[in-house]
């Protein structure tokens, strides 16, 4: 047995009753245990504990007030006498449930139920908690990416520490998949939303997400580690054996280990034909009760006055029924290997119908062949004596043979030493066998044939034969003198339908009419019918046989003139018209055949001997024992239990009680049960309601009132299991008849109507609060099955639905309820009503307040979608309906907040995207319908018109303060570089991109409110952008005077800004005001794009003129060597070097690579860079113009040479174009210097060749 008592414990009771016995018995009340239906007419002594009690009770100090003494007293003693009550009327109750376990035959355990998971309880959770704390921490092993970690953050704040799942762990519906399941739908999304990684799948990293946690869950403990030794309650969801049952509900009703091992014994609950015969009287008893009724007219009130008639033929078909179904179990004699072995039931499929059915006037007779019966022997020789007259290497052996069938033989020994333990396996049908041994040894003459019999002996064995090996004599040879002896065991088994057999004398009408001594068989034809046959030797057939229906036996006084003839003790089968009497030699024997034909007559009157073995000659260990085991449970008070009629009691209440029981132990084991019973208790009490004729209604609607019970209490009840029994109540009772019974009675109607009423309330309770009776959507499907129970309750009867619009009203005001207590709950975690009745609170504390509340509100929604939504998938509109009143009261606590802020103030524009991003058509936990109704919903469009307002001031606001800067920014500007330009042009554009960004992250559901925002901005980005280009233009025309015109110029850092600054913005146009068209013919691009580019073609000329002036400034120069000017002859025996062409290369170079290095716009570099080469070669080509008819100075010559060649090269590395290079321009400057040096070195010579060498390595 699983767990069972100490012996300590079990040995001290049996003590404490022993030594209290004489004390403490309670004498029976009168009348027996027939005088009431409605009272155990029984009486047991007091318990232990109860004496106890009742010793501290006299022991306790007197009090000063004697009156309050005797109500202490009188109260205690009533407490007391409720109390033993109650522990009898279980003892009773568990007398039944004891022969149910021992004996079902109408009942299986089933093996299709769902495996239930092992329950979570608070001590678990917060190891769990400690668990999952210790990975956040990083002090453990498990090795994890930050996604895993950030999912396991997440599960830890939302699931593992919400109230919501201690309270469904203190429920007991909670348990280790629930908590797996919840971090599964989790991270599925968080796995889907990651990118893709080649070579590993998605569903690769599911599984090692899903093994961390399992190994995060289960902490150190080792998965593969099993406990030695399952308790009682971890066994439950197994099927068990008998002793697990008896185990059971012992814990259930509350019976003590000793107290059952007395009933056990002295119900005898280990002889199958005990509880056969048991079950016999009880449906024999229930059938008279059900003619009883039929014939006063006494029973249970019905709907239906006609009912009652019916209610009768029920009974009597029930109990057919159960007579059919011990009819057809298998004849046995049950299994004496193991005390308590499962019987394996097994219907028959076609039953045939039982003989208890059939009337009297076609009573079938039994055949002989119906009581044929088999025999298996066992016979063992062992050894032989008495062989010294034999050489001692002689070679003897034995056979043996039972009369009728096939002889064996011995192995071979020697005379010295004639041992074998050989055993003889055989199979006959004579209930009195002819068992022949024979002794011989081999004959050692040549000419033998055969060898010498020694000896031989016969035995006749019967099944009461002692198993124990005995020694027989031999019989010889006439002329042998030696006396053999052989030792022999002998085991006749009995057959599984032979109850008992003896030798009697009998004496009867019709059969045995003559006394005389025969071998009596008792044999079981089936579990209904009995027969008493006598058999001779060596017959396989009865010679005479009596059929036991309707016989009753019972003890008779000794008949003087048959004792003579033989017999001492007698008893007598009694029928009307018949009777036969029976005589044994002993007590013994005739109280064993007594009770074997009590057994087989199912008679309800059970036979008393007449007097009691005192042990000695008459005495037998089995009638020692069940006399003992009779005089123990009488002396502890047992016997009124044990031989109670079942008949009288009301096993409907009895039924009550073992249900609710039962249901509370099923919810206090270790497995998250929700209600369903265990398969060992269901067949348990399926076995109770058939044998004792439990209606099944009541059964459901007992049932349903202990779940109704527990679930109002708070424990977690599967809807599905209210489900079943509600709708076997309503088909009952409506009249489908589920169980076939077709009677309704007043009470079943009226509790049917109550519990109805109860239920409809419960569920409405249930979907009210769904998030907390269904915390995370657990148990899997319960909120689903609970709508659907709703539709069914609502029913007005089983054949015609309910509308429709009934179950969503009803669903509906229970939404409505469901938001108040969802935002009470939430507001009160939140504590918005102190902050916001506080006067101490500021108003950005207030704001806080609320964006934190507006952030738990979404996230309820949030979880109310991805754990319920699927349930309320018929009801979606509902659910929005839910949340727009949801967000009705919220809005009451966000207009508190917001009317306390100080105006100007933009604190609270992340209260608005925080609600106008969930509640716009982005939110992907919201499905499709609900999208739509959020979006353009009444609070959405409250939250619009609280917030318009604010957007329009804060654009007006920033607006007027972007003029500003610009004003004050370009007064006080220096032309600093940053970033792309100035700090003044770098702070406008930021401000402007800003409030697009941030006008653009608003979302603006309204779509006419949103285009003209977008269209403000648009017209304000272009009127700043064309202020600011316009202030640069003006402080570049001033800064581009500046600086000396010759070689020493440089480009002020000052000019580079400018230029940059109106490229920025020239780009910053582009994406502030982009040049699109939108439907009202608004194209905000073109006109500040023409001013941009105008003024950037004004910074290249200005720029251009200003750097070509330097070239110009050098041909001044080179002027004065012009031929025929007055100077020119001066000047050229100064014999002028290159400074001047150098200085300007040099100035060219410096300018290229500055502007290269400070304007950050390639396009307008190369522009500028094409125009100045540009301006410079037409400077050059007009300079060489006005002197074509003048041949150039040599010195002229050389500086233009290098001036060209250095320019041209310098240019080209800055990536300057070809076709701007080589242009008609250059190609003419560089054909009249070609030709002005060919005639320069025919004139000239040697010194120009020298003083040009330069130029032609330039070239």
């Amino acid at each position: 047995m699983l767990d069972p008592s100490s012996s300590e414990e079990s040995s001290s009771d049996n003590d404490a009753w022993e030594d209290n016995s004489d004390s403490l018995s309670v004498p029976s009340q009168p009348g027996g245990p027939g005088s009431s239906n409605d009272s155990l007419q029984t009486s047991v002594p007091l318990s232990s504990s109860s004496v106890h009690r009742s010793s501290i009770a006299s022991t306790r100090p007197a009090s000063p007030s004697p009156s309050l003494i005797s109500e202490k007293e009188r109260e205690e003693a009533e407490r007391l006498e409720a109390e033993e009550e109650s522990h009898k009327k279980r003892l009773q109750l568990y007398v039944f449930v004891m022969r149910c376990i021992a004996y079902p035959f109408n009942a299986k355990q089933p093996t299709d139920m769902a495996r239930r998971q092992t329950k979570v309880v608070r001590q678990q959770l917060t190891t769990i908690k400690e668990r999952f704390q210790s990975f956040i921490s990083g002090k453990t092993t498990i090795v994890a990416d930050e996604a895993f970690c950030n999912a396991v953050q997440s599960y830890y704040e939302v699931f593992l520490k919400s109230d919501r799942v201690l309270k469904m762990v203190l429920s007991g519906g909670c348990s280790s998949t629930d908590f797996r399941e919840v971090f599964k739908s989790n991270v599925e999304k968080r796995v889907r939303s990651l990118p893709e990684i080649d070579g590993l799948s998605k569903e690769t990293v599911l599984s090692s997400w899903m093994a961390k946690f399992d190994a995060i869950y289960r902490g150190e403990e080792d998965p593969r580690k099993q406990p030695q030794r399952l308790s009682t309650s971890a066994a439950s969801e197994l099927i068990l054996s008998k002793e697990q049952l008896y185990e059971m509900f012992q814990n259930i009703l509350g019976v003590k280990k000793f107290e059952h091992q007395l009933l056990f014994n002295a119900c005898q609950l280990d002889n199958a034909d005990e509880q056969a015969s048991q079950i016999r009287r009880e449906l024999d008893g229930r059938l008279q009760q059900a003619e009883t009724m039929a014939r006063t007219k006494k029973g249970p009130k019905f709907i239906v006055k006609e009912m009652e008639k019916m209610n009768v033929e029920q009974l009597r078909s029930a109990v057919s029924l159960l007579m059919a179904n011990l009819e057809s179990l298998p004849v046995s004699k049950g299994n004496t290997d193991s005390k308590y072995s499962l019987q394996k039931l097994k219907r028959a499929q076609n039953t045939t119908m039982s003989m208890m059915e059939v009337t009297e006037d076609s009573e079938p007779t039994l055949s002989k062949s119906d009581v044929v019966l088999s025999f298996s022997l066992e016979v063992v020789v062992m050894e032989v004596q008495g062989l010294k007259f034999l050489a001692p290497n002689r070679i003897v052996y034995c056979t043996m043979e039972v009369e009728g069938g096939e002889k064996l033989q011995t192995d071979q020994a020697e005379a010295s030493k004639p041992t074998w333990d050989t055993q003889g396996d055989f199979t006959t049908t004579h209930p009195l066998p002819v068992v022949k041994i024979k002794l011989f040894t081999e004959n050692t003459g040549v000419l033998s044939i055969d060898d010498t019999l020694l000896g031989k002996v016969m035995i006749k064995p019967t099944p009461n034969t002692p198993k124990t090996p005995e020694w027989h004599k031999m019989a010889v040879a006439k002329q042998s003198q030696d006396l053999i002896k052989i030792k022999l065991a002998i085991r006749m088994d009995k057959p599984q339908n032979m109850k008992h057999c003896g030798w009697m004398y009998c004496l009867g009408k019709a059969v045995w009419k003559k006394w005389k001594k025969r071998f009596f068989v008792l044999v079981q034809v089936s579990q209904y019918t009995f027969a008493m046959c006598n058999y001779r030797d060596k017959k396989a057939d009865p010679n005479e046989m009596l059929q036991l229906d309707g016989y009753t036996v019972d003890y008779t006084d000794a008949v003087l003139e048959l004792e003579s003839q033989g017999g001492r003790f007698f008893f007598s089968t009694v029928k009307e018209g018949d009777s036969v009497v029976f005589a044994c030699d002993e007590e013994v024997d005739r109280q064993l055949w007594v009770q074997a034909i009590y057994r087989a007559t199912g008679q309800s009157h059970k036979p008393v001997p007449p007097t009691q073995l005192a042990g000695g000659k008459g005495s037998n260990a089995i009638i020692s024992r069940l006399q003992g085991d009779a005089d123990r449970a009488r002396k502890h008070g047992m016997d009124e239990f044990i031989h109670s009629d079942p008949s009288v009691f009301d096993h409907a209440a009895l039924f009550d009680i073992l249900q609710e029981l039962t249901l509370d132990h099923r919810l206090n084991d270790s497995y998250s049960c929700l209600g369903w019973f265990s398969p060992g208790q269901i067949f348990v009490m399926d076995e109770y309601c058939a044998r004792y004729g439990v209606r099944g209604c009541h059964r459901h609607l007992s049932y349903l009132k202990n779940l109704l019970d527990r679930a109002e209490r708070g424990t977690m009840i599967d809807p599905t299991l209210i489900h079943y029994s509600f709708a076997f109540c309503a088909a009952h009772v409506i009249g489908n008849k589920p169980d076939g019974i077709s009677t309704v009675t007043i009470d079943e109607k009226d509790t049917f109507d109550d519990t109805k009423e109860r239920l409809r309330c419960l569920l409405e309770q249930q979907i009210t609060r769904f998030r907390y009776s269904f915390p995370f959507g657990r148990p899997e499907g319960s909120l689903k099955a609970t709508l659907s129970l709703l539709e069914r309750v609502l029913q007005k009867d089983i054949a015609t639905p309910v509308p429709p619009e009934e179950v969503r009203g009803v669903i509906r005001k229970c939404l409505e309820e469901a938001a108040l207590v969802n935002y009470e709950q939430v507001s009160a975690y939140a504590r918005i009503e102190e902050t916001l009745n506080s006067e101490d609170s500021t108003p950005e504390k207030r704001l806080e307040d609320v964006i934190h509340l507006a952030e738990l509100c979404i996230d309820v929604l949030q979880q109310n979608e991805e754990h319920h939504g699927e349930a309320f998938a018929w009801f979606s509109d509902l659910l929005v309906e839910h949340a727009e009143i949801f967000w009705s009261l919220f809005a009451v606590d966000m207009d508190a907040a917001m009317l306390v802020q100080p105006p100007d103030t933009w604190d609270s524009f992340p209260l608005f995207l925080l609600l106008n991003d969930y509640l716009r058509s982005e939110g992907l936990s919201l499905s499709t319908a609900k999208k739509v109704n959020l979006c353009g919903g009444a609070f959405h469009m409250k939250l619009q018109d609280s917030f318009a307002p604010q957007v329009i001031r804060y654009v007006d606001l920033m607006e007027s303060s972007i003029a500003q800067s610009i004003h004050r920014g370009f007064e006080k500007e220096k032309w600093e570089p940053k970033g792309n330009g100035t700090d003044t042009s770098e702070d406008l554009f930021w401000k402007l991109e800003a409030l697009q960004s941030f006008v653009r992250d608003l979302h603006w559901p309204q779509e006419e409110f949103a285009k003209h925002l977008d269209h403000r901005l648009k017209l304000m980005a272009a009127d700043m952008i064309e202020s600011c280009v316009n202030r640069t233009m003006t402080a570049f025309e001033v800064y581009i005077k500046k600086g000396r015109i010759n070689s020493d110029y440089r480009v002020m850092t000052e000019l580079s800004v400018m230029m940059n600054v109106v490229n920025d913005a020239k780009d910053k146009a582009l994406k502030l005001c982009p040049p699109a068209v939108d439907q009202e013919q608004h194209q905000y691009h073109t006109t500040i794009d023409h001013v941009i580019q105008g003024f950037l073609s004004e910074q290249i000329k200005l720029m251009v003129e200003k750097l070509t002036l330097v070239l110009a400034n050098v041909l001044a120069k080179l002027s004065r060597y012009d031929e025929g000017s007055f100077l020119a002859p001066i000047l050229t025996f100064t014999k002028p070097g290159m400074e001047s062409a150098d200085d300007y290369c040099e100035f060219v170079r410096d300018n290229l690579d500055c502007i290269r290095e400070r304007l950050h716009d390639e396009e307008f570099v190369l522009n500028l860079f094409e125009a100045w080469y540009t301006s410079n070669m037409n400077l050059l080509c007009d300079w060489l113009s006005d002197r074509l008819e003048l041949q150039l100075h040599v010195y002229q010559l050389n500086s233009l040479l290098r001036v060209k060649s250095k320019m041209y090269r310098d240019f080209e590395l800055h990536m300057v174009g070809h076709s701007c290079l080589n242009s008609k321009t250059f190609e003419n400057v560089s054909q009249r210097l070609q030709v002005e040096k060919a005639t320069a070195s025919v004139m000239h010579g040697e010194d120009l060749m020298s003083q040009s060498s330069m130029s032609e390595e330039d070239e």
